[in-house]
């Protein structure tokens, strides 16, 4: 193995094919995509060269600077959510369940399989409010309370969205941080429980710091899902009402391809791009410190 390794021709060889793949799949579209931000226009009305006018123009874009706050908003939010309820989930599996899981996990990784235009017509199913109620509002009528109209403001349907995409979701969080559970020995917890260690002791100073790299993991995965967010929203609620709902990837659809404004299409996706990147970078740095201080 390490003399076909030190042979330059044969890593050529083992590596060529994926690496010509990935770069015409990831690398050429990224820096096409980067050419059009100096240009305007489209492939049939033409482009023309603008320089650093799209650029210029994100910081004075009030939907832009709205479709940020929402992303912003939505990733925190969903990504907490996703993450914490799935290590609570994947907690249950490990001290409650245990081998009686299987079923569990099952169910509650059902739902990341089905498609997302499915699961965005149930949910839209079971809060409409016309023309005929759906079960939400009819258990509001049940109890006494009045009907509401969950996507006639931007409050009420961002708050089904996040409720949808964290059924949706936190299923794979539960199975991706029972993986890493599984890793700790369970010698580490006899150790534990026979020095009084047990309950939410055990795992605040046991389970959670042991389990640290799969849960960094999983919030770099989650955050930067949550940030490119797309088919969700615009199957249940097309952004709406109005542009309320609408995040930076939606927004970048409906310049390039809706209005022809590749360019400028293009300019959001580089400010998406580095808000991810500026995201992950802020994770690992500050959870780094905080181990190393550890």
């Amino acid at each position: 193995m390490n003399r076909v390794l030190g042979d330059w021709r044969a890593v050529f060889v083992l590596l060529g094919p994926a690496l010509l793949v990935y770069t015409l799949v990831m690398l050429v579209p990224i820096f096409w995509s980067l050419g059009y931000t100096v240009f305007e226009g489209n492939p049939i009305t033409g482009f023309e060269f603008v320089g650093f006018d799209n650029i210029a123009k994100l910081f004075t874009d009030p939907k832009v600077q709205d479709a940020t706050v929402f992303t912003i908003k939505y990733a925190v939010i969903v990504t907490v959510t996703q993450v914490l309820f799935g290590y609570l989930i994947s907690l249950m599996y490990v001290f409650w369940l245990r081998r009686a899981s299987s079923l569990v996990r099952t169910l509650v990784f059902f739902p990341v399989v089905l498609p997302t235009v499915a699961v965005a017509l149930l949910f839209q199913e079971l809060f409409k409010i016309a023309p005929q109620t759906g079960l939400v509002n009819d258990l509001l009528i049940a109890v006494g309370l009045s009907p509401v109209d969950w996507f006639g403001s931007a409050g009420t349907a961002f708050v089904v969205i996040v409720l949808m995409d964290l059924w949706r979701s936190m299923g794979f969080y539960a199975v991706l941080l029972y993986a890493g559970l599984l890793d700790i020995p369970e010698e580490t917890f006899e150790s534990a429980r026979l020095d009084g260690a047990s309950g939410w002791r055990l795992t605040w100073h046991i389970v959670l710091p042991l389990s640290l790299p799969v849960l960094l993991s999983s919030i770099i995965f989650s955050i930067n899902g949550t940030l490119k967010v797309f088919d969700s929203i615009l199957a249940l609620t097309k952004g709406g009402p109005g542009n309320s709902t609408t995040p930076l990837t939606l927004y970048m659809f409906q310049t390039s391809f809706t209005y022809g404004e590749y360019g400028y299409g293009s300019s959001i996706a580089l400010l998406l791009t580095m808000l991810c990147l500026i995201v992950t970078l802020f994770i690992f740095r500050t959870t780094r410190r905080d181990l190393t201080k550890g």
